[in-house]
């Protein structure tokens, strides 16, 4: 069994822009591919668990989240990184797209995609940790009983600045990026 780290997507791998409803706003953020170098490097399992209401909501088809996880993994290889597995939620209980509107086990901060990621990787969960950029990531780790770093790209800083004052759950971390919060993780590790 290997360690992972659970990687949010937008704001914490790529910039946040909102729903990315074209390909053209998959912007790759500084240091991200080494990072993900650098725990490939160090034995850890990379999963990338993102929520992709827009689905749901008609703002884009499923097949463009597919189109940009391709380009991601692309961008990622260029630095001699790779994602193991990636996972997302289309649903969301609002959407106007019938066949993905709905509640749902796998939509964070739920833990299905987790539980998912454990029982099809070779997941030593007691290691592990989850990366992102809102309190959302946070609580999603909370319920996963494991770490969770809020990395100050994307919503980080305000949701530093603003939220986590008055949330209980907190993060055991916070970095300025992912490259950051990887160097921590692997210092803890030894």
């Amino acid at each position: 069994m290997r360690p992972a780290v659970f990687l949010d997507r937008d704001g914490t791998i790529n910039e946040q822009c909102g729903y990315i409803n074209h390909i053209s706003r998959f912007i790759l953020l500084p240091g991200v591919g080494e990072a993900i170098s650098l725990l490939n490097k160090n034995n850890h399992i990379v999963v990338v668990i993102s929520n992709q209401s827009g689905v749901a909501r008609g703002y884009f088809p499923i097949e463009l989240v597919k189109e940009i996880h391709e380009l991601m993994e692309m961008e990622l290889a260029k630095d001699n990184a790779h994602v193991d597995r990636i996972y997302f939620c289309p649903h969301h209980p609002d959407g106007v797209v019938h066949e993905y509107t709905r509640q749902c086990s796998c939509r964070k901060p739920n833990i299905g995609l987790i539980k998912k990621a454990k029982a099809e990787l070779d997941i030593d969960i007691e290691v592990s940790y989850v990366i992102g950029d809102r309190l959302l990531d946070i609580e999603f780790a909370h319920n996963a009983n494991i770490p969770g770093i809020l990395v100050l790209t994307g919503y980080g800083k305000g949701e530093l600045e603003y939220t986590v004052p008055h949330k209980e759950k907190k993060p055991a971390y916070v970095a300025k990026d992912l490259l950051m919060a990887v160097k921590w993780i692997l210092k803890q590790d030894r």
